[in-house]
């Protein structure tokens, strides 16, 4: 049996969305899965839309989620002449044909179709003229008159199609250019391509691309054809629904594993399973359990899988991905302890790294800012005794552990007849600016018995200069 061969060919005109980072994903799952081969092909023959920074910004997207390839990257651009070969090869074995019908001419054929109930389509007029090839000329390939053409699709099933109803279709251009499925089929054929996983939108190219893989007597890969992804209001997906490009979930804090994850799941199951790692995926791919139905796109899913995978990740692999983002709000934080610590802390309460960093903030400044409720309802004349009392314990620690803090806690409770929350809301206030943050041992060990100290101080300091 031949090894597997996928491919993704993504045109370069914007930025990779989720439906091509999907469609991607399935072919390097499988390829991956059977040991086989992934290429990466750029059909960038679109002259007028295709651009540099858009091959750029799928390179770059692809990478992102650890997709990579095996061969490639391919230009069909840099292909034209292994598709003028092709072609010749088709005319010179009578499956294709010189047409000099103008387009106006073209069109009246099919109108008079149409006026005569028919589908409007080329009639063949040159098919039998015997034509040379000139600077007029197109290339049509000539079709079968009768029967069906039939798509064995792994996905949707057998899906049959009338000869009768495809025209002689255009393969080249009178500039010589190649068209689209011409382009793709001589890649597939040349590329080794046997196994094709793609959006049933290209459903309605395949008849004519399995006639001219037949037409150049090439094996027909196997096909597969996943349902296109929908939003919630089963409407074609749009960023209205929250889908967006590959780059903007990175730089909203979503993990590359997670939205891989997520992806896989629209349109693939095993059992009742949602959470996969990436060697998860790799293990337990398959093709029979991709599904005919389209999937739903819901951000709110998407959001608590990333939880879910920053929660499983240890604070060594988040520091790289938070601390661009820290960046961007300002603070220089390293790749250290310190912040290993941070995180440590932020991982139970975060669904993204934006949310991670923005909770972040206040470990790196050096006075946080005072949330003015917050202080003016905790930070009182009233709750002066327990932060002095917290802050002098505090600092007469010599080993400062988890026990030892609980300890001082519970002696201030006992002392002062008071709750848990009575004592540790003012000294949240008092660290962070807020009420709001992660648990509180935890947070005074991340942040240090020093730091700690001085922000209770600090905080005394402002109650002391309110109150008089």
């Amino acid at each position: 049996m031949k090894p597997i061969v996928t491919r993704f060919p993504p045109s370069p005109t914007g930025f990779l969305h989720i439906g091509g980072a999907r469609t991607a994903l399935f072919n390097w799952l499988y390829a991956r899965k059977t040991a086989g081969k992934f290429i990466l092909r750029i059909e960038d023959t679109d002259a007028a839309r295709s651009t540099a920074d858009s091959v750029d910004a799928i390179f770059n997207a692809l990478q992102w989620l650890g997709i990579d390839w095996d061969e490639g990257p391919y230009f069909q651009t840099q292909r034209k002449d292994i598709y003028a070969r092709h072609i010749e090869k088709l005319v010179a074995s009578g499956h294709a044909y010189y047409c000099s019908c103008t387009p106006d001419e073209v069109n009246a054929m099919r109108e008079a179709a149409r006026a005569n109930g028919l589908k409007p389509m080329y009639n063949g007029r040159c098919r039998e003229r015997g034509l040379s090839k000139s600077d007029n000329t197109v290339v049509r390939l000539k079709t079968p008159d009768t029967g069906v053409t039939v798509v064995e699709d792994m996905v949707k099933g057998d899906t049959a199609f009338q000869n009768a109803e495809m025209d002689d279709f255009i393969i080249q251009r009178s500039d010589g250019s190649a068209m689209y499925n011409l382009a793709v089929v001589v890649d597939d054929i040349t590329m080794g391509i046997n196994t094709i996983i793609r959006g049933d939108d290209h459903l309605i190219n395949t008849p004519k691309q399995i006639l001219i893989y037949k037409a150049l007597d090439a094996d027909l890969p196997v096909f597969g054809h996943v349902p296109m992804v929908l939003g919630q209001d089963k409407a074609r997906l749009s960023k209205r629904h929250g889908a967006m490009s590959v780059e903007e979930y990175r730089k909203m804090g979503y993990l590359p594993d997670a939205v891989i994850n997520y992806l896989v799941r629209l349109g693939w199951s095993h059992g009742d399973q949602e959470f996969f790692t990436r060697k998860d995926l790799i293990e337990k791919f398959d093709l029979a359990h991709l599904g005919r139905s389209a999937s739903m796109f819901d951000m709110q899913k998407m959001t608590a899988l990333n939880a879910r995978h920053i929660q499983a990740k240890s604070a060594q692999e988040l520091a790289p991905a938070l601390l661009p983002l820290l960046k961007d709000q300002g603070i220089a934080a390293e790749d250290d302890t310190f912040t290993h610590k941070v995180i440590e802390t932020l991982q139970p309460r975060s669904k993204t790294l934006v949310e991670m960093a923005a909770s972040a903030r206040f470990y790196y400044v050096d006075a946080p800012e005072l949330d003015e409720k917050a202080a003016a309802k905790f930070l009182t004349p009233d709750t002066a005794g327990i932060l002095t009392r917290a802050a002098d314990a505090i600092e007469s620690l010599t080993d400062f552990t988890q026990e030892n803090l609980e300890a001082v806690f519970k002696k201030i409770m006992a002392d002062c007849d008071l709750g848990f929350g009575k004592i540790a809301q003012p000294l949240r206030v008092a660290i962070t600016g807020t009420t709001v943050s992660p648990g509180i041992f935890e947070m005074l060990l991340a942040l240090g018995k020093d730091k700690t100290v001085y922000r209770i101080r600090r905080a005394l300091s402002i109650i002391a200069s309110g109150s008089s």
